[in-house]
């Protein structure tokens, strides 16, 4: 049914009192559960002491996050401030060379930073899957760029190609795999792209300054190279009413993100609880629950932060980067679930929909499905909690369609046409919440740890039944039926938005 099927608004109310009381609800469990135990022998080396004006202290359990926005912070902020001096004085300058200053740029960062050797390593994947590019056959396009991916993802090549780097500092692991793996799957873009063009090729100095754009160089996200080669070039650099004001907005935004988020490290140690199996064993389905689905939207958070920063700085530079994900609250389906929109852009343009097409046919679906999580498995690094996440999601994904298939036959869709679009809405909506939480299972084991999402997978659908079951997925309901109103909302909003006139709205030049 439409999703303009509209509900009393007495109900919405109810389901935002209920979901917002059971959020309550939860979060108390793993305040308390983190205030009893925040002397516990196994939080001593991720609860650190934390800010001095709150006296508790702080769960410092992801390295990334410390990383960004404590540890190295000033180092991130250094290069970047450059980037953006060094873009502006440019672009001003001599817009027509603005690509080859941002790439000299990145390029001598990325040399400063590495060295000579880490330099002629991504080079040399520069080069053979530019040559490769250069006879304009897709599987051999795909066949050197999945080789060279699993150069840096298996041993004994791994560890070899790391060896040639010289040097050590904190960030060194990090840096290198980051830069390497996205150098790959920013040169294999490269050569897809070249097999599409039918007059000549793209030149080698396109390649190195896509690749070497240093806001997206260590860690993403991945702009295709289509849409990054076109927006570069384009020398008609203006600006929309607003829209520095809105830079500024986003900005500041995700300034304050970030203080939120380390001012609840301080009260709710959700990252730290879950790797002591000892004591997650010993707590209540709410609490179990609430930790599951906040270590998700924390993931969530951290993409959207982290990619918002860097896609801030590409907004700048006259860009249009990829979007942050969308949050995991908005998710009850496979299809839209994903944590970096860059790799989900790049796997749906190269592999998914270029082989799933419509999406409608179930063969071709799990061709596409397959296909789309190998490369996935390949990117994350195979080992045993990628295998399970890839083969659960992979099922999800497929499963969703099968069911599809199979309720749009009689009687079902007769019966569901035969009723009314909110009764359809809510029926729809118990499958949907029941959908959430397998989202919620299937990414967790991923987040944390197997065992961490086995005992809430055992402790939500088989020892808390049925209580604690039919009451997570009662919250989980209404919390889907109000994502549902917004996308309702959303919807019935772009109907009504009068079409853009032919030149594109009121701009300046910057």
């Amino acid at each position: 049914m439409g999703v303009r099927a509209a509900l009393p608004r007495y109900e919405l109310y109810l389901y935002t009192a209920v979901l917002g009381g059971a959020l309550i609800w939860a979060g108390s469990w793993i305040f308390d559960a983190s205030s009893v135990n925040v002397n516990r022998r196994a939080f001593r080396d991720s609860v650190k002491p934390g800010w001095h004006y709150f006296g508790r202290k702080m769960d410092v359990a992801d390295f990334e996050w410390m990383m960004w926005f404590s540890t190295f912070r000033n180092h991130i902020l250094f290069a970047l401030t450059g980037h953006v001096i060094f873009a502006k004085v440019f672009t001003l300058l001599a817009p027509k060379h603005r690509s080859l200053v941002f790439g000299a740029y990145g390029g001598l960062a990325v040399l400063v930073t590495m060295g000579w050797s880490f330099m002629g390593l991504v080079l040399s994947h520069c080069l053979l899957l530019y040559s490769t590019a250069l006879l304009k056959r897709k599987w051999l396009c795909f066949a050197a760029g999945l080789a060279s991916l699993a150069s840096i993802k298996l041993e004994p090549y791994n560890t070899w190609q790391e060896s040639l780097v010289t040097g050590s500092f904190a960030l060194q692991d990090v840096l290198f795999y980051g830069g390497c793996g996205f150098t790959i799957m920013r040169c294999m873009s490269y050569a897809l792209e070249n097999c599409d063009k039918k007059d000549g090729n793209y030149t080698f100095s396109d390649l190195l300054r896509y690749n070497f754009y240093l806001p997206f160089f260590f860690f993403g996200p991945i702009m295709t190279f289509d849409r990054f080669h076109t927006q570069v070039n384009n020398t008609q650099l203006t600006r929309k009413d607003r829209e520095m004001w809105n830079i500024t907005t986003r900005a500041l935004v995700h300034l304050g993100v970030i203080l939120l988020v380390d001012v609840f490290f301080h009260y709710l140690y959700i990252l730290t609880i879950p790797s002591d199996m000892n004591l997650v064993t010993k707590l209540s389905d709410w609490c179990l629950a609430g930790l599951a689905y906040s270590n998700l939207v924390y993931d969530w958070v951290k993409s959207a932060v982290m990619f918002g920063v860097i896609n801030t700085v590409a907004t700048l530079d006259h860009l249009d980067p990829p979007q942050p994900p969308k949050c995991i609250t908005m998710l009850y389906v496979f299809a839209e679930t994903h944590f970096d929109r860059g790799i989900n852009d790049w796997l749906c343009r190269y592999v998914y929909d270029y082989i799933g097409g419509e999406h409608d046919n179930v063969f071709k679906e799990f061709l596409a499905t397959f296909c789309t999580f190998s490369i996935t498995t390949l990117w994350l690094g195979p080992c045993q909690l990628v295998y399970i996440w890839s083969f659960f999601n992979c099922f999800g994904l497929n499963f969703e369609l099968w069911v599809a298939k199979f309720f749009s036959l009689p009687p079902f869709s007769v019966i569901e046409g035969a009723m009314g679009e909110a009764m359809s809405r809510r029926i729809r909506g118990v499958f949907n919440a029941a959908n959430f939480w397998t989202i919620v299972l299937y990414n967790v084991l991923a987040l944390n740890n197997l065992e961490f999402a086995k005992l809430v997978g055992r402790r939500l659908i088989f020892k808390g039944f049925p209580f604690s079951s039919l009451s997570v997925l009662l919250v989980t309901y209404c919390g889907v039926q109000l994502v549902k109103e917004k996308e309702r909302q959303d919807a019935l909003l772009g109907d009504a938005q009068p079409p853009k006139p032919a030149d594109g709205g009121k701009e300046k030049a910057e």
